[in-house]
């Protein structure tokens, strides 16, 4: 058993507490990591909130980190003690019907105990206080030291700087793919890309590597605009820079509305916009932000009865343990942008001002 720390959330709508933690021995087909960078991202801040209706307390969030590979269970093969890797909230087992259909990357092997906060045998590998503590994602990376599934770990290139690549356990990859390989952008097309968080900015960087000719960013924080010019965007507007809808404009704007857009906010009124603001005919509008638990989306029936198409994605489409290795490859070879995604870097147990910032839009 290794004592460490790890940032605890023990109800919802508290700060984070960093505490000290047991984290007990990988069992058969376990991982337990060395976590030497994580990133906070809107999910955790959703679970932590309290509106997710699959989030337990207490609980140990973060899903977007790296580390090195501490010791493995009975049975593991693909990674060894020592090798560089990042946890998959998303898993690939390989073996299920999931995996094995190339139209998805979505593994649902561990689903269910996933989703219960517990890993793959219905127990948990954290306690603290003589309390057990519940896993986040299949990751919990918020920890110094963590287990994860064998399944749900990508092993990556050694010399990758950890302190970038853990972004690409979510965000990055998540936008990237969602331009390249669900919407399958093509060269010349015209995109709008609405939300220029960290997810945002990586669906431009996509957009603009498969040849989009035109990159339209929205957001109603123009503080964000100058960031996503430098990723690409070619023009940035505000929906309250106008009377009429954003779709109306973006309509007017393009000559009938965009090839493809993106939802990168998880809110159901800019889903339909984004799906309207899309051309007669071919447009394509995914929708990549997770709207609250219960919420629905709308829009009339002939929006897409003249052939328009509503698509979504999770992880951008990677199947994970395939390519998480790639997109640190790309990265090494400068072919993706990581380091500029980084705005601030913060010792750990000032987790909770990552938080703040990240809600204050910095």
């Amino acid at each position: 058993v290794i004592k460490c720390k790890a940032a605890v959330a023990w109800e919802a709508g508290k700060p984070l507490s960093i505490e000290e933690v047991e984290v007990a021995p990988p069992k058969a087909h376990e991982v337990r990591i060395k976590i030497v960078a994580t990133a906070v991202c809107h999910t955790d801040a959703y679970t932590l909130s309290g509106a997710d209706p699959e989030g337990c307390f207490p609980v140990i969030l973060g899903h977007e980190g790296a580390g090195i590979v501490e010791s493995v269970g009975e049975g593991v093969t693909k990674v060894k003690k020592g090798d560089t890797v990042i946890p998959l909230y998303i898993p690939q087992c390989g073996e299920c019907k999931f995996c094995k259909n190339p139209k998805t990357n979505l593994c649902q092997k561990i689903r269910i105990t996933q989703g219960k906060g517990v890993m793959p045998d219905g127990t948990s590998r954290f306690t603290c206080k003589g309390k057990q503590i519940y896993h986040f994602m299949g990751t919990s990376t918020f920890s110094e030291y963590t287990v994860v599934a064998d399944i749900s770990v990508a092993k990556i290139d050694a010399a990758a700087p950890l302190d970038k690549v853990c972004l690409l356990g979510c965000g990055i990859s998540t936008g990237y793919g969602a331009a390249v390989n669900t919407a399958k952008v093509e060269p010349g097309s015209t995109c709008a890309v609405f939300g220029l968080g960290g997810v945002g900015l990586a669906v431009i960087m996509g957009c603009k590597i498969a040849g989009a000719s035109r990159i339209i960013g929205i957001d109603i924080n123009k503080d964000k605009y100058a960031k996503a010019k430098e990723f690409g965007a070619t023009e940035c507007i505000s929906p309250q820079d106008s009377k009429k809808s954003i779709q109306e404009v973006l309509v007017e704007m393009t000559d009938g509305g965009v090839d493809y857009s993106f939802e990168c906010i998880g809110n159901v009124g800019v889903m339909r916009a984004a799906l309207e603001a899309c051309h007669k005919g071919w447009g394509v509008s995914v929708i990549v932000g997770v709207a609250a638990a219960g919420q629905e989306i709308s829009t009339r029936p002939f929006q897409l009865v003249t052939g328009r198409t509503w698509k979504g994605t999770a992880f951008g489409g990677w199947k994970s343990v395939d390519n998480v290795p790639k997109l640190v490859t790309e990265y090494m070879s400068k072919k993706i942008k990581v380091d500029e995604f980084v705005t601030h870097t913060l010792p750990f147990d000032k987790i909770n001002e990552a938080f703040e910032l990240m809600h204050s839009g910095k």
